[in-house]
C-alpha cells in the first residue's frame, strides 16, 4: 500500500513539473521577424554630379576686319570643312567701299554655336561661330572643395540622360582643374564619354556617377540590420537552439561596418556569407531570444 502512495506521489510531482514547464513555454515571448542572407559581393562608393555634355575640343571662328556681317552661310548643327565659308563682314565706312571678309572654318567639323546674324556689327574679337572637331565628347562638372581629395584621373565613370532611360554610359576622369573658384568653392572636372552610335548630343544634360573607391570579394548586408546603441555596433542572426533544436533564436553579434552606400553596408569583421541576419523586427531583441521567422528576403546581388 505504501508503494502505491509513493508511485502516485511521484507521478503527482511529474506532472506538476511537466505542468510548471509548459507554462514557462508560453510564457517565453517568440518575435516575428525578416531575415536576409549576408552576400559575398562588391561594393563601390561614388559621388553623384551632374552637368552638359560639350564637345571635347572647340575653335572659334573670328572675321580679319571690322564691319557688318551681311551674309551667314551656315546654322548650327551643320557639318563643315576645313576653310569652308561661315560668313562675310563688310568692312566699308561711308564713304569708303571695300571688298567683304569671308570668314572661313579654321578647322573640319560641327558648328555648335552660332553667335553671328546678319546685321550685327563685329570686331575682330567677336566670336562668329564655334566648331567642335572630331566625334569626341565630354561632361564639365563642377566638385565641392570638401569632395576634391576623393577626385583622380582615371576614375570611371556611369552616365544616365533622360532621353536614354535605364541606359548607362560609360566615362572617364581626363581632366582635374589644378585650381579652386573662389566663389562657388567648386573645382572643375572633365569627364570623357563613350558615345556609342553617335546617341549623345551636345548640351543634354547628364547626371554621372564618379565611381571613388570600388571593393570586391566583401561581406555586405542590408544597413537596416544595423543596430547602433551606447556607441556600440551589432546586428542579429538566427540560429537553432542548442538547448531546444525546434525553437529558433537570436544571436547577437558585434561586427566592425565599412562603407555604407545606397542602404548596403560592408560588413569587415563580425560576419560570414551566408549568415541568416535579421533586418526587420530586431529592435526588441536580447541575444538567445526566440524568433519565428515569417519571410526571408532574397540576398543582396
Amino acid at each position: 500500500m505504501k508503494l502505491v502512495w509513493v508511485l502516485i506521489g511521484c507521478a503527482a510531482l511529474f506532472g506538476c513539473s511537466q505542468k510548471k514547464e509548459n507554462e514557462a513555454e508560453k510564457e517565453t515571448p517568440v518575435f516575428a521577424v525578416a531575415t536576409t542572407a549576408a552576400a559575398r559581393g562588391q561594393i563601390q562608393d561614388y559621388l553623384a554630379l551632374s552637368g552638359d555634355i560639350v564637345a571635347g575640343s572647340t575653335v572659334d571662328a573670328y572675321s580679319d576686319a571690322a564691319g557688318k556681317i551681311t551674309r551667314v552661310y551656315v546654322a548650327v548643327g551643320a557639318r563643315v570643312r576645313k576653310d569652308q565659308p561661315l560668313a562675310e563682314v563688310d568692312p566699308s565706312k561711308p564713304g569708303m567701299n571695300y571688298l567683304a571678309s569671308v570668314v572661313k572654318a579654321p578647322i573640319a567639323g560641327t558648328v555648335v554655336s552660332l553667335p553671328a546674324q546678319v546685321g550685327m556689327t563685329v570686331s575682330q574679337a567677336v566670336s562668329l561661330a564655334r566648331i567642335a572637331g572630331g566625334s569626341a565628347l565630354e561632361i564639365k562638372l563642377y566638385v565641392a572643395e570638401r569632395f576634391i581629395s576623393k577626385m583622380a584621373l582615371g576614375l570611371t565613370c556611369e552616365i544616365t540622360l533622360d532621353a536614354y532611360p535605364g541606359e548607362v554610359f560609360r566615362g572617364v576622369v581626363i581632366e582635374i582643374s589644378p585650381t579652386v573658384d573662389t566663389a562657388s568653392r567648386t573645382m572643375e572636372v572633365r569627364v570623357n564619354v563613350e558615345n556609342p552610335g553617335s546617341r549623345l548630343k551636345v548640351g543634354m544634360f547628364a547626371k554621372v556617377r564618379v565611381i571613388t573607391e570600388k571593393k570586391s570579394s566583401i561581406v555586405k548586408i542590408p544597413a537596416s540590420a544595423m543596430i547602433t546603441r551606447f556607441g556600440e555596433r551589432y546586428l542579429f542572426t538566427v540560429e537553432s537552439d542548442s538547448q531546444n533544436p525546434s525553437f529558433t533564436v537570436a544571436r547577437r553579434k558585434t561586427v566592425v561596418p565599412g562603407i555604407m552606400i545606397d542602404g548596403v553596408l560592408e560588413v569587415q569583421e563580425g560576419l560570414r556569407p551566408d549568415d541568416e541576419v535579421i533586418i526587420r523586427g530586431q529592435t526588441l531583441l536580447e541575444d538567445g531570444s526566440r524568433v519565428n521567422v515569417i519571410e526571408r528576403a532574397p540576398g543582396l546581388e
